[in-house]
Protein backbone atom coordinates (compact mmCIF):
# COMPACT_ATOMS: atom_id res chain seq x y z
CA UNK A 1 0.00 0.00 0.00
CA UNK A 2 1.43 3.44 -0.87
CA UNK A 3 2.26 5.76 1.97
CA UNK A 4 3.72 9.16 2.29
CA UNK A 5 7.33 9.19 3.80
CA UNK A 6 8.19 12.02 5.13
CA UNK A 7 11.79 14.05 6.00
CA UNK A 8 12.33 17.29 7.67
CA UNK A 9 15.68 18.91 6.29
CA UNK A 10 17.33 21.73 8.25
CA UNK A 11 17.79 24.70 6.59
CA UNK A 12 19.57 28.55 7.50
CA UNK A 13 15.58 29.44 7.60
CA UNK A 14 14.15 26.68 10.18
CA UNK A 15 13.39 23.30 8.97
CA UNK A 16 12.13 22.19 5.65
CA UNK A 17 9.42 19.61 5.98
CA UNK A 18 9.34 17.35 2.53
CA UNK A 19 6.70 14.82 1.87
CA UNK A 20 6.49 11.91 -0.75
CA UNK A 21 4.91 9.31 -2.55
CA UNK A 22 6.44 6.80 -4.79
CA UNK A 23 9.55 8.94 -4.78
CA UNK A 24 7.85 12.30 -6.19
CA UNK A 25 7.73 14.89 -4.00
CA UNK A 26 3.83 16.34 -3.15
CA UNK A 27 4.46 18.81 -0.80
CA UNK A 28 6.93 20.50 0.75
CA UNK A 29 7.47 23.62 3.52
CA UNK A 30 9.05 25.29 6.12
CA UNK A 31 7.44 23.46 8.71
CA UNK A 32 9.08 21.28 11.86
CA UNK A 33 5.51 19.59 11.36
CA UNK A 34 5.36 17.83 8.40
CA UNK A 35 1.86 17.06 9.18
CA UNK A 36 1.12 21.12 8.77
CA UNK A 37 1.74 19.89 4.92
CA UNK A 38 -0.26 16.93 5.33
CA UNK A 39 -3.38 18.43 5.47
CA UNK A 40 -2.85 20.70 2.82
CA UNK A 41 -2.53 17.45 0.55
CA UNK A 42 -5.60 16.64 -1.57
CA UNK A 43 -8.07 13.97 -0.19
CA UNK A 44 -6.69 10.80 -1.91
CA UNK A 45 -2.87 11.69 -0.64
CA UNK A 46 -4.60 12.25 3.03
CA UNK A 47 -6.47 9.27 2.56
CA UNK A 48 -2.59 7.47 2.77
CA UNK A 49 -0.63 6.37 5.93
CA UNK A 50 2.36 8.75 6.71
CA UNK A 51 5.93 7.25 7.73
CA UNK A 52 9.42 8.99 8.52
CA UNK A 53 11.74 7.78 6.18
CA UNK A 54 14.41 8.66 4.00
CA UNK A 55 14.35 11.07 0.85
CA UNK A 56 17.62 10.89 0.05
CA UNK A 57 17.43 12.78 -3.40
CA UNK A 58 15.72 15.36 -2.17
CA UNK A 59 17.59 16.09 0.88
CA UNK A 60 20.36 16.07 -1.13
CA UNK A 61 19.26 18.32 -3.76
CA UNK A 62 18.10 20.78 -0.54
CA UNK A 63 21.87 20.46 0.88
CA UNK A 64 23.67 21.08 -2.77
CA UNK A 65 20.93 23.90 -3.34
CA UNK A 66 22.21 25.53 0.45
CA UNK A 67 25.75 24.93 -0.96
CA UNK A 68 25.08 27.46 -3.94
CA UNK A 69 24.16 24.66 -6.57
CA UNK A 70 21.16 26.17 -7.00
CA UNK A 71 20.05 24.47 -9.97
CA UNK A 72 19.60 21.10 -7.52
CA UNK A 73 16.19 21.24 -6.94
CA UNK A 74 15.20 21.18 -10.46
CA UNK A 75 16.06 17.21 -10.87
CA UNK A 76 13.74 16.17 -8.52
CA UNK A 77 10.13 15.03 -9.68
CA UNK A 78 7.16 16.85 -7.89
CA UNK A 79 3.75 16.15 -8.48
CA UNK A 80 0.53 18.67 -7.19
CA UNK A 81 -2.82 18.60 -8.36
CA UNK A 82 -4.74 21.11 -10.05
CA UNK A 83 -6.55 22.42 -13.28
CA UNK A 84 -4.63 22.50 -16.74
CA UNK A 85 -3.94 26.29 -16.08
CA UNK A 86 -2.67 25.68 -12.82
CA UNK A 87 -0.63 23.18 -13.63
CA UNK A 88 0.92 25.30 -16.90
CA UNK A 89 1.54 27.69 -14.26
CA UNK A 90 3.82 25.55 -11.98
CA UNK A 91 5.28 24.26 -15.16
CA UNK A 92 6.15 28.16 -15.78
CA UNK A 93 7.09 28.91 -11.98
CA UNK A 94 9.63 25.23 -12.32
CA UNK A 95 11.37 27.48 -15.10
CA UNK A 96 11.98 30.36 -13.46
CA UNK A 97 15.96 30.38 -13.14
CA UNK A 98 17.27 30.98 -9.69
CA UNK A 99 18.79 34.03 -9.13
CA UNK A 100 16.17 35.92 -11.01
CA UNK A 101 12.22 36.68 -10.37
CA UNK A 102 9.13 37.71 -12.42
CA UNK A 103 6.03 39.29 -11.96
CA UNK A 104 2.95 37.53 -11.66
CA UNK A 105 1.61 39.13 -15.07
CA UNK A 106 4.86 37.76 -17.06
CA UNK A 107 4.54 34.22 -14.82
CA UNK A 108 1.29 34.25 -16.47
CA UNK A 109 2.37 34.96 -19.82
CA UNK A 110 5.10 32.16 -19.78
CA UNK A 111 2.52 29.97 -18.79
CA UNK A 112 0.15 30.95 -21.89
CA UNK A 113 -1.73 33.13 -20.41
CA UNK A 114 -2.67 36.19 -20.95
CA UNK A 115 -0.84 38.61 -18.69
CA UNK A 116 -3.98 39.93 -17.31
CA UNK A 117 -3.69 36.08 -15.19
CA UNK A 118 -1.66 37.70 -13.02
CA UNK A 119 -4.38 36.69 -10.45
CA UNK A 120 -4.28 33.32 -11.46
CA UNK A 121 -0.56 33.27 -10.98
CA UNK A 122 -0.90 34.88 -7.66
CA UNK A 123 -3.61 32.27 -6.80
CA UNK A 124 -1.53 29.39 -7.67
CA UNK A 125 1.47 30.53 -6.12
CA UNK A 126 -0.58 31.11 -2.80
CA UNK A 127 -1.78 27.17 -3.49
CA UNK A 128 1.67 26.15 -4.26
CA UNK A 129 2.43 22.74 -1.91
CA UNK A 130 6.22 22.40 -3.10
CA UNK A 131 8.05 25.01 -1.87
CA UNK A 132 10.59 26.02 -2.49
CA UNK A 133 11.03 22.99 -5.72
CA UNK A 134 8.14 25.36 -7.12
CA UNK A 135 9.77 28.15 -6.16
CA UNK A 136 7.49 30.46 -6.02
CA UNK A 137 9.47 32.21 -3.94
CA UNK A 138 10.80 34.17 -6.97
CA UNK A 139 7.54 35.81 -8.28
CA UNK A 140 7.58 39.58 -6.97
CA UNK A 141 4.54 42.20 -7.33
CA UNK A 142 4.94 44.84 -10.32
CA UNK A 143 4.32 47.07 -7.45
CA UNK A 144 7.43 46.63 -6.02
CA UNK A 145 8.04 44.72 -2.72
CA UNK A 146 8.15 41.24 -1.95
CA UNK A 147 4.38 40.33 -1.80
CA UNK A 148 3.62 37.77 0.45
CA UNK A 149 5.01 34.34 1.24
CA UNK A 150 3.15 31.33 3.07
CA UNK A 151 6.07 30.49 4.76
CA UNK A 152 6.71 34.31 6.15
CA UNK A 153 8.66 37.31 4.02
CA UNK A 154 11.27 36.64 5.89
CA UNK A 155 11.97 33.09 3.94
CA UNK A 156 11.29 34.62 1.14
CA UNK A 157 13.76 37.36 1.22
CA UNK A 158 16.07 34.91 2.57
CA UNK A 159 15.82 32.45 0.17
CA UNK A 160 16.08 35.33 -2.83
CA UNK A 161 19.14 36.87 -1.29
CA UNK A 162 20.68 32.94 -1.00
CA UNK A 163 20.04 32.61 -5.01
CA UNK A 164 21.52 36.31 -5.78
CA UNK A 165 24.91 36.16 -7.19
CA UNK A 166 27.49 36.55 -5.13
CA UNK A 167 29.44 40.09 -4.46
CA UNK A 168 32.90 39.98 -6.29
CA UNK A 169 35.12 39.26 -3.70
CA UNK A 170 38.11 42.12 -3.16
Amino acid sequence: MPVIITQIVPTPVGPLSLLARDGVLVAAGFTADPREMFVRLPPALRDLAMAEGDLADAAQAVRDYLDRKLDALDRIPVEQSGTPTRQRLYEALRAVPAGTTVSYGLLAERAGLPRTAARAAGSACAQNLIAPFVPCHRVLPSSGGYGGYYYGTHVKEWLLAHESPAPPKT
